[in-house]
């Protein structure tokens, strides 16, 4: 009798934990995952920020990383900063236009365009760093910069 009811409790068991089991297993790689359509939700607002107007600690990362291309995300409670550089050129006269700044479903895209300087344009001898810093509304999502 004792060896019945043991072995009811084992079998009671083994199928418990076979059910959480499958319970956990299937709901792996669904919670809290969505995909991005990468459809634009809404464009966003945005000011190009000039030199005195960086905020100090984000000026320094720019000042250290120039020299090569780089992307970065800056925030503080003034918005969210997103940074392209190009790293450095042989002379002046570049410029950068942004193409496209907006929100999907799980990110923002960045989208900016390195114009180099006009036929006949004096630019000088001297490499240039050029580099487009946006201030924007604050905002959680990654930036995918394209």
């Amino acid at each position: 009798m004792k060896r019945n009811l043991w072995r009811r409790k084992a079998i009671l068991a083994a199928g418990l934990c076979l059910m959480i089991a499958a319970g956990l297993l299937s709901g792996c790689g669904a919670v809290g995952i969505e995909k991005d359509s990468g459809e634009k939700v809404r464009d966003l607002e945005f000011t190009v920020i000039g030199d005195q107007d960086v905020p100090q600690e984000l000026q320094e990362l720019i000042n250290e990383k120039k020299a090569e291309a780089f992307k970065l995300t800056y925030t503080n409670d003034q918005g969210l900063y997103i940074v392209n550089g190009y790293g450095q050129q042989q002379s002046g006269g570049y410029s950068i236009a942004v193409k496209e700044l907006y929100l999907t479903d799980n990110s923002i895209v960045f989208d900016t365009e390195l114009l180099g300087p006009e036929k006949g344009e004096d630019v000088g001898n001297e490499p240039s760093y050029p580099y487009i810093v946006v201030q924007t509304e604050y905002l959680e999502e990654p930036v995918i910069f394209q």
